[in-house]
């Protein structure tokens, strides 16, 4: 087994990258550990948020390119943010300050809890995230389970290649679009101040404790579950 750490600041910025899947859990420490037990390894790096580009594409698991290219420093005198990137060549797991921001990559799954900050995520098969406060740009290939306190943006879509299960609990007004293997739905929660957008292969399970009102033509709504006590 492969296990690195590296000292984290407050409010810490987190990469993420994994070639399969990688699991990321909160913990009471100001340290980042890594470990994996494939042959591939595990690196940990401190670096300038700037220094790097990336460029990737896939079609579905399998990657097309994957580039990273360091930017020139053209001279400019500036206050760089440092930025911690854990990088797996295969499955991985990762602890981190509860109040760390996360991006996570994987080719394959992604699983996020007890995180305090914000967190992005893409997966290249399914995502789960538990108990994280703030809900980033997220998406997967299959299956999603998102249960989250709070959203950035006021007009958002998600997508998901299979089942999607949402729940941000502060979601108390909001226009909701839903288009997923039964169709096409629209409902409102209180005023309405904020748009959700979510596509799904599967089916969609919006979670919620407010009252959920149909919208026309149709007066149609899918399957809304109350979130467990």
């Amino acid at each position: 087994m492969t296990q690195r750490s590296i000292l984290a600041g407050k409010n810490q910025l987190i990469i993420v990258k994994a070639g399969a899947g990688v699991t990321v859990r909160g913990h009471d420490s100001d340290m980042v550990t890594a470990e994996t037990k494939r042959k591939w390894g595990v690196t940990v790096e401190r670096r300038a948020e700037s220094q790097i580009g990336r460029a990737r594409a896939a079609a579905g698991h399998h990657v097309l390119f994957d580039w990273r290219i360091k930017v020139p420093n053209l001279g400019e005198k500036k206050v760089e943010k440092e930025v911690i990137e854990v990088q797996f060549g295969s499955n991985g797991d990762v602890w981190v300050p509860y109040s760390s921001d996360l991006k996570v990559y994987a080719g394959m799954n992604i699983e996020a809890q007890g995180i305090h900050g914000r967190v992005d995520a893409f997966s290249g098969l399914n995502l789960i995230l538990q108990d994280v406060y703030v809900l980033g740009n997220v998406s997967s290939g299959r299956a999603m389970n998102i249960d989250c306190q709070t959203m950035l943006g006021n007009e958002v879509t998600f997508g998901a290649g299979s089942d999607l299960r949402f729940h941000v609990n502060d979601l108390t007004s909001v226009r909701l679009r839903v288009k997923d293997i039964g169709g096409y739905w629209e409902a409102l929660i209180g005023g309405g101040e904020k748009s959700v957008y979510l596509k799904s292969g599967g089916d969609v399970t919006f979670v919620t404790d407010q009252t959920v009102e149909p919208l026309p033509p149709n007066y149609i709504l899918g399957k809304i579950e109350k979130p467990s006590a």
